[in-house]
C-alpha cells in the first residue's frame, strides 16, 4: 500500500534526522523520504526523496528499477560509469539532471566529494 502524497505548504526540511540507507545500497549512501511512498510489486505510488553520497562512497554495479525516476544534483559531485572498484566514469556536478523509463540501466555512481540528489519515482 502507497502513502499518499499530502497537500503540504513550504516548510523547513530537517536535514540532519530521519536518513536511513536504502536496502541494497552501501553504507555511505542514506535516504530521507520527503514525500508519499511506492508499491513496487503493485506498480502504483509516487515518492520524493533525497539521496545522499558520503565522501568517496561508490556502488559496483548498475541499477534498474521498474518506476520511472527523475534525479536532480543539488551539489556535489556525482560519477556516473565507475567499474566494481570505484574507478573511471563520469563526473557530473549540480546542477544536472537526469530522467530514466522503467527498465533503463544506469550507473554505478561514486562521488568524491559527497553529493545530494533530489529524486522523483513514479508509475
Amino acid at each position: 500500500m502507497t502513502n499518499p502524497k499530502l497537500h503540504k505548504e513550504f516548510h523547513k526540511l530537517d536535514l540532519e534526522d530521519g536518513w536511513q540507507t536504502p536496502p541494497g545500497y552501501p553504507a555511505g549512501i542514506k535516504e530521507k523520504i520527503i514525500s508519499g511512498s511506492l508499491d513496487e510489486p503493485g506498480g502504483t505510488g509516487n515518492r520524493t526523496r533525497l539521496l545522499r553520497f558520503d565522501p568517496g562512497v561508490y556502488t559496483t554495479a548498475p541499477f534498474v528499477h521498474v518506476y520511472w525516476e527523475e534525479v536532480f544534483l543539488l551539489s556535489g559531485d556525482l560519477i556516473v560509469g565507475n567499474d566494481e572498484q570505484g574507478q573511471g566514469g563520469t563526473k557530473f556536478e549540480g546542477y544536472t539532471y537526469a530522467v530514466r523509463p522503467p527498465g533503463a540501466f544506469h550507473g554505478p555512481f561514486k562521488s568524491d566529494t559527497g553529493c545530494l540528489l533530489l529524486e522523483t519515482h513514479y508509475f
